[in-house]
């Protein structure tokens, strides 16, 4: 089955089973950066080398000039992990488009700009985000955004990420998390890329700051070539595994054309307005955000 797949703001030929059932991929969109829609093409539609094939066989990964093959068993090509992985195995076409997935959070300001969050896991981003949409700023994405560059102009710009976020009650931390719906939450248009914030909120502090991020150190020029080449390399954020044992396989998808483009994006990251934000709490972040923004 040749189909049009929609996810991540990019849309592809994808071949799948002939007798896959998709709804439960189409549902797990709803938890990825511009959802999961599969359309069939008409069937007098010569589209050309699929940019994804899917099989069903053992679990693996290969890449044969412009398609990346993926094989997945029974269960796995009839459940969410269809979407998960079409979508990190588009990842390739995405990046050849000037746009990477990156694990973060992005926020519109009042001037209809973005402000993309960084930070560690438990850092912050997700509480600070939420204490900024208290102050009348709009969600674009939490966990997962896609950052890039505009076509039309060439202007770094932050598309939406993930529409949910997975909260943890402040009043039972050792409970699970649960999901929270985004809202407000900004369209499918790319919004102009106003400034990047590294943070880290933790009560110890007892002020908030913040500091210059560049001229970049060593240790901010890995972080961030990890986190533009992560989805790249199928390593998606956060890692999992059975026993809590983080793992990830490694898919051959990355080309030199794509890092030099990676480099290249990490360069104007560099050029542009970055700082760190140290905040003993997520409401203490988001106002010093808002005074200076």
């Amino acid at each position: 089955m040749t189909v049009t797949v929609t996810t991540g703001h990019v849309s592809a030929v994808v071949v799948l089973p002939a007798d896959i059932d998709t709804a439960t991929a189409h549902a797990a969109g709803a938890c990825l950066p511009g959802g999961w829609i599969a359309t069939p093409l008409p069937t007098a539609t010569s589209p050309g080398p699929p940019a994804v094939e899917v099989r069903r066989g053992p679990t693996g990964v290969r890449v044969e000039r412009d398609t990346v093959h993926v094989q997945l068993d029974d269960d796995a090509a009839s459940g969410d992990t269809l979407a998960y992985v079409t979508y990190t195995a588009l990842e390739r076409l995405r990046q050849r488009r000037r746009r990477a997935t990156l694990h973060g959070g992005a926020l519109i300001g009042p001037d209809g700009g973005a402000v993309l969050l960084l930070g560690a896991k438990g850092a912050g981003k997700t509480s600070t985000a939420l204490a900024l949409a208290d102050r009348g700023w709009t969600h674009a994405g939490d966990d997962l955004v896609v950052l890039g560059e505009d076509n039309r102009d060439d202007t770094m710009v932050v598309w939406s990420g993930k529409p949910v976020a997975a909260v943890r009650d402040p009043a039972r931390p050792l409970a699970g998390k649960r999901s929270h719906v985004l809202r407000p939450f900004t369209g499918p248009a790319p919004a102009a890329l106003r400034w990047v914030v590294r943070l880290a909120v933790h009560p110890a502090l007892d002020s908030s700051s913040l500091t210059t991020a560049t001229p970049f150190s060593i240790n901010e020029c890995l972080r961030l070539h990890e986190a533009l080449a992560r989805y790249i390399s199928g390593l998606p954020t956060p890692l999992a595994g059975a026993h809590n044992t983080p793992f990830g396989p490694v898919w051959p998808m990355d080309t030199p054309a794509l890092a030099r483009w990676r480099s290249q994006l990490l360069a104007r990251l560099a050029s542009s307005r970055f700082d760190y934000l140290y905040a003993p709490d997520p409401d203490s972040a988001a106002d010093l955000l808002a005074a200076r923004w």
